[in-house]
């Protein structure tokens, strides 16, 4: 069999599509991952074959996200699910996405939510096509709804379509109710899944700076460790500085190991002096950290969220924009977590981690998700149903 697994950009979009890539080559299946350019790093070093799309217009996007640092939540999801996944992502890779289905020849599509142009290349074909979610359903279906109106005049009925083929996600029934019609959960086995997406992307391009954590603080320190991330897109935004900088404050003065990731920019120097208890890296591969974690500070991105608690683990939740509001919303609700609205203030998220720290309702409220998702079936077996 021939598979396209399709994604856009963002190390969280590929990431819960590389469970599908592993398995698929175990069964023997050619496997064929197609994305924008700066993909291919972390594809080739999982092994798989790329073919590279094209980006779209640099200008464009760049004035997307200028407009989405001012703007209000509602317009914010506007522009970044209709402008530009819908509308800029869609266009300049679709092309590719044609080309590759009329040569290549797949018999399976597998694509990430926002990557809408291998589903119009995939019906334009009748070839059988599934999401693989990176967010919650609700949010899924919400984003969906927003680029209805760029989708539908490269494929009328294409919404629908999308809404119809199955939807694959290792989200809990517990804490994701699905609208999608052929909802199928899953569990990824390996450290793909357990870095919830986020880290397994990026470990892919580095795994030296991956570990380099480890020889932090002596092998005999004791002290909790506290993982504190933003991700890989938020730390490329204004917004992350004072949200950064309130993580530091929270955690200086309390008895803890600190791991603090910034992304790719800005570099971990432009923080400015740390306390002694926390280390700052680029990034770090999240399935080598959460397992030992007792808390994660993070801004409710769905890879980190989800990464977390199929780890069992706690989390103190600061959400700025997209799904990350839901995610919090979900987590407290469950009981495995605790939100800090913004401004995010530092005597927050220091209480916060304090009161995670010691109540152990909330880590057994996480447990219990991380057996949920471990009793899920397997990526193997869904991929049985599919096939």
């Amino acid at each position: 069999m021939r598979a396209l697994l399709a994604s856009t950009a963002g190390a969280g979009h590929v990431g819960p599509l590389l469970p599908f890539a592993a398995a698929l080559a175990r069964r023997g299946d050619d496997v064929l991952v197609v994305g924008p350019p700066g993909l291919e790093p972390a594809i080739a070093a999982a092994g798989h074959a790329f073919a590279a799309g094209a980006d779209p217009p640099a200008q464009e996007v760049a004035e997307i996200w200028r407009r989405f640092e001012s703007a209000p939540p509602p317009e914010r999801s506007v522009l970044v699910n209709r402008e530009l996944f819908g509308r800029l992502c869609t266009a300049a890779m679709l092309p590719a996405l044609d080309r590759v289905c009329d040569e290549w020849r797949p018999d399976l599509v597998l694509r990430e939510p926002c990557d809408f142009a291998s589903a119009i290349a995939a019906e334009r074909r009748a070839i059988p096509h599934a999401q693989v979610a990176i967010s919650l359903a609700e949010v899924e279906a919400g984003s969906l709804a927003l680029a209805a109106p760029v989708l539908d005049p490269h494929l009328p009925g294409i919404v629908e379509r999308i809404h119809a083929a199955p939807y694959l996600t290792r989200f809990p029934r517990a804490l994701d109710p699905s609208p999608f019609a052929r909802t199928v959960r899953f569990r990824a086995g390996g450290a793909a899944d357990r870095a919830g997406g986020e880290g397994a992307a990026e470990s892919a391009g580095g795994p030296s700076a991956a570990d380099g954590w480890r020889q932090a603080w002596p092998e005999d320190d004791e002290r909790p460790l506290v993982y504190a991330t933003l991700g890989s897109v938020a730390p490329t935004l204004a917004l992350a500085a004072p949200v950064y900088r309130a993580i530091v404050d929270a955690v200086a003065e309390l008895p803890v190991r600190v791991l603090l990731t910034v992304g790719r920019q800005p570099d971990p120097d432009t923080l400015g002096p740390l306390p002694p208890n926390v280390r700052a890296a680029a990034w770090v591969d999240q399935a080598g950290v959460l397992p030992g974690a007792a808390v994660v500070v993070c801004h409710g991105g769905s890879g980190t969220t989800f990464g977390a608690l199929a780890a069992g683990v706690p989390l103190v939740l600061l959400p700025l924009f997209a799904d990350q509001p839901v995610n919090a919303r979900r987590v407290v609700e469950a009981g495995a977590g605790i939100a800090v609205a913004p401004p995010h203030a530092a005597d927050d998220v220091r209480a916060a981690i304090e009161q995670l720290l010691s109540t152990p309702a909330h880590r057994d409220a996480a447990g219990a998700i991380a057996r949920e998702m471990c009793a899920a079936p397997s990526v193997t077996d869904v991929l049985d149903q599919l096939v």
